[in-house]
């Protein structure tokens, strides 16, 4: 390697520039044993991790340890800006942390990002390109090597480790600054990635959340115009028709043909304005409103079984503090559906309904006694038009930041379980 200062090394073994001197290449190969002990302990030791903050403190701790080195940083190039600037340290000064930043081709550390190359110089307070030469004096740093973090060959930022002491790392030593730096620039890539996704699912999250609200403004609209319109006419309609057939009683009318339709007007008008009604309650449950969730889902699950001959037991905790409103809401639509399958398909005797807190989660589960099903055929019953309830509910879950279950099995009953994180957002008796 030529000494002069600022020189760009070869590459790590199996990557060589062509021109690479073969001493080089034996002191890579001595040093092969340390090497690999050091890059699966850094591999160990971020594998698995999402956060890019703990990646990086994680990948310039274990560095810097192997390395021998006191002081060093990583910095992440903006995408938009085009600058580095240092995400952390380590042994260096706030104001070289807050204040060393530069462009692409600026500094050491910018023509490392620019060329995606490592360099090592022995005294960088003689350095003439050095992007700060008063915070590098300030310092008191000599021995600077630095290394690029790329992933699929586009770097995303650069990784220095320095010393007071002139001649510290020695070439060998960027073989494996190199491969760390590879590593990092791998998982910094899947963290960034990561949080894009988080963020995404948290946009639609919230977007869901909008169009859940809205549903169910709209929903109450309806419910309202159908109870003071709708709603108020079949009163009075059959309220109208029970006098005729009264009056005509007390006029001794004998036409029974004529008394029989009056009966028939009368008794289908009631029909209808109960089906009315019931309509107005499944679109806006104004028990929310007036009972709050655990005593609506009582009352609703009553109601609703009453004339079926199947028993309700509850096991339900008291919330001190409400929930969100769409999260109240898709709660309450979770018992419908479910209670909705029980009548209408599990041949059930028995019902429970369990409202607990969890550690951290609240979770509402439904279970029946009835004959149950086979969870894999539920593809098949799509494909017929049916199943799409379990489906909806899962789906409404999880725009609430919820999960949903379903437990199932021939002969052994059904079960509907909802996990909502509390998060702060409720606390349970």
């Amino acid at each position: 390697m030529n000494e002069e200062k600022g020189k760009r090394i070869p590459e790590a073994p199996g990557q060589e520039t062509h021109d690479a001197p073969a001493y080089l290449k034996e002191e890579a190969l001595g040093n092969e044993d340390n090497s690999l002990i050091a890059i699966s302990r850094v591999s160990a030791a971020l594998s698995g991790l999402g956060n890019l903050d703990a990646i990086l403190n994680i990948g310039l701790d274990t560095t810097l340890e192997f390395m021998e080195g006191k002081a060093g940083g990583i910095m992440l190039l903006d995408e938009e800006s085009r600058f580095l600037s240092y995400r952390v340290t380590r042994g260096l000064s706030d104001r070289y942390s807050k204040e060393m930043y530069m462009k692409l081709g600026e500094g050491v550390a910018g023509r490392v990002a620019q060329s995606g190359k490592p360099i090592l110089i022995d005294d960088i307070s003689s350095e003439p390109d050095v992007a700060r030469p008063d915070l590098v004096s300030l310092e008191g740093l000599k021995t600077f090597a630095c290394v690029p973090l790329k992933a699929k060959e586009k770097v995303l930022g650069v990784m220095s480790i320095t010393s007071q002491k002139p001649g510290h790392f020695t070439r060998k030593n960027i073989y494996l600054l190199q491969s760390i730096g590879d590593q990092l620039g791998t998982a910094v890539e899947q963290a960034k990635l990561y949080e894009r996704l988080r963020r995404s699912r948290e946009r639609y999250r919230q977007l869901a959340r909008r169009i859940i609200v809205a549903q169910e403004e709209e929903r109450k609209k309806i419910a309202r115009d159908l109870h003071d319109e709708t709603s108020q006419i079949l009163a009075g309609l059959a309220l109208n028709l029970q006098a005729l057939i009264e009056m005509a009683e007390a006029r001794g009318i004998d036409d029974q043909q004529f008394l029989e339709i009056l009966k028939r007007s009368h008794n289908s008008t009631v029909q209808i304005h109960t089906e009315v009604s019931r309509i107005i309650a499944d679109l806006r449950p104004t028990q929310l409103d007036t009972l709050g969730l655990v005593s609506a889902i009582r009352q609703y699950a009553h109601s609703i079984v009453a004339s079926r001959g199947i028993e309700v037991e509850f096991d339900m905790d008291a919330i001190e503090k409400y929930l969100l409103p769409e999260e109240e809401l898709s709660l309450f639509r979770l018992v419908q559906g479910a209670m909705g399958n029980v009548i209408q398909h599990s041949d059930a005797k028995n019902v429970d309904i369990s409202f607990k807190q969890k550690d951290d989660n609240l979770v509402l589960a439904i279970s029946d006694d009835g004959k149950g099903f086979e969870l894999k055929k539920l593809a098949e019953m799509r494909e017929r038009g049916r199943g799409y309830g379990l489906l909806n509910m899962k789906e409404r879950m999880i725009l609430i930041g919820a999960t949903c279950s379903v437990q199932s099995s021939p002969g052994k009953g059904t079960t509907v379980r909802a996990v909502l994180p509390l998060s702060g957002k409720a606390k349970i008796n």
